[in-house]
């Protein structure tokens, strides 16, 4: 499988693509005017306690007061007794905290009192004594012997260490690098805690650019090209630095074809914030974003096959775990997914059904948690969110439908408006009435609804005159009196 990371950047925004075999497989964007605060260390100030709901409220200079649960509020999560919020904290503390979670919506962005500082290959912590490893790396073994190589490099100093995936191929020195970096930024952060006043940020991390080499880059990786000189050169540095195995991948992009019209990432990218996802059989996805899950739907569509139903619904189905693994990853949908699979009667095609979406799924970077099928072909499954949506990041809802998706028939909007005449004709003695609507709904009034509206005015005993409105859209009307 071959990896390219492209990396566009413009002072307002800076883009990063993953290309898997010439496909798009992930988006990234970070915009200068509103940042992602994941990883952000900040000095908080307790504004409100819920011992009903275990957590607290936390002002960190934001538009919205943070979320601190009493989960996170532990100094040290490995602990297993739950301490309430109330004895943990008091109205008016100081507490220095980090964002785990973006503020996604209304919600506020969710924190920890567990600071943690990400490097290449280590994750310090410095608040605890506990070494980790990776869950993603599941050979005891090899587990083992990684433990016993962090164990050496952390010494007798204080704070821990968990060892990231790509620490399984790293050499002792490599991770002795990745903790001195760790703990100089540290003892930093420790100064700054102690001159910064509350609600004010201590520690960012790194711009989406620096953190692609740290975070996304694999030893896989073929290249990754950077558009921007000036960014190309820092990447250099930090790569110089700090992941020097891929330094011979790392390229300037000088091209006068923009960098993400290169594998038609740009049109991946306006596809990936439609509903409806072409199958290459025939068949089709609908996904469905709601404030509480994301519902996808499979369909055959024009896909008749070629033997069998359950052969037919089979191919359709393993089809659509391939794109339904994609298409979490390009729109980084997370919280709660519910997949309907089409229904397979075959009890061993739903196991095949399920090992597919399992493969399919593997290479994603986020922790993903899948439930078995049910009877009805239902799929549950929980994927990580920590940041918004591809759809979030680059839409609003609709000031037309406000979302819903659908706007009202013009017919409707016309006995609307008549409901809207009787109710003032009963409540004011105006003179004659002006209909003010949109083009649509008047032609209507004139045309098909015409006998409607006469009979309205002998009822009122009163004129009624239309007037278009252009910038009115087609739900929205007004009457006036006279």
């Amino acid at each position: 499988m071959s990896e390219e990371i492209l990396i566009n950047v413009t002072p307002q925004e800076t883009r990063v693509a993953v290309v898997e075999n010439g496909v798009l497989q992930e988006v990234h964007i970070e915009r200068s005017l509103s940042r992602g605060i994941v990883g952000n260390i900040y000095k908080g100030k307790i504004v409100r306690i819920l011992p009903g709901m275990q957590a607290a409220f936390v002002d960190i200079g934001l538009e919205r007061t943070a979320f601190l649960h009493a989960n996170d509020a532990r100094p040290d999560r490995a602990q297993s007794e739950t301490v309430p919020i109330d004895q943990l904290f008091h109205d008016g503390e100081e507490v220095v905290v980090q964002v785990i979670k973006d503020p996604l919506g209304t919600k506020g962005a969710r924190l920890t009192t567990q600071i943690t500082l990400a490097a290449r290959y280590l994750v310090y912590l410095p608040y605890s004594s506990r070494i980790g490893v990776s869950q993603k790396i599941e050979d005891d073994k090899v587990r083992e012997q990684m433990r016993l190589a962090v164990k050496a490099v952390a010494g007798e100093d204080q704070g821990g260490f968990i060892l990231r995936t790509m620490a399984e191929a790293a050499a002792e020195q490599e991770l002795q690098n990745d903790a001195l970096y760790l703990r100089r930024i540290w003892d930093d952060i420790k100064k700054k805690i102690q001159d910064t006043p509350p609600a004010h940020l201590i520690h960012e991390d790194l711009p989406l650019a620096i953190r692609a080499l740290r975070d996304i880059a694999r030893e896989d990786t073929e290249k990754i090209r950077i558009d921007s000189r000036e960014t190309y050169q820092r990447a250099q540095s930090f790569v110089i630095k700090f992941v020097p195995e891929i330094r011979h991948v790392l390229e300037y992009y000088p091209g006068e074809r923009p960098i993400l019209d290169l594998y038609s990432v740009e049109d991946e990218i306006q596809k990936a914030l439609l509903r409806k996802v072409p199958l290459k059989s025939g068949g089709y996805l609908i996904i469905d974003q709601t404030e509480a899950m994301t519902t996808v739907d499979v369909n055959t569509g024009a896909y008749v096959g070629k033997k069998n139903q359950d052969e037919t619904l089979l191919k359709t189905n393993l089809e659509a775990t391939q794109a339904i693994a994609r298409q979490l990853r390009l729109r980084n949908l997370g919280g709660i997914i519910i997949i309907d699979f089409i229904d397979m009667s075959e009890e061993d095609h739903r196991r095949l059904l399920m090992r597919s979406l399992e493969k399919a799924l593997a290479r994603d970077r986020s922790k993903v948690q899948i439930t078995e099928m049910s009877q009805l072909g239902l799929v549950e499954l929980t994927r990580k969110r920590t940041r918004e949506s591809l759809e979030h990041v680059l839409c609003e809802s609709c000031p037309t439908c406000n979302g819903r998706g659908t706007i009202k028939t013009a017919q409707t909007v016309c006995y609307e408006i008549f409901r809207e005449i009787i109710r003032e004709a009963r409540q004011f003695d105006g003179e004659e009435y002006r209909v003010m609507a949109s083009q649509v709904v008047i032609d209507l009034l004139l045309d098909e609804e015409s006998d409607g509206l006469e009979k309205l005015q002998e009822f009122i005993q009163k004129p009624i005159h239309l007037q278009v409105e252009p910038l009115y859209h087609q739900e929205e009307f007004d009457v006036v009196l006279s």
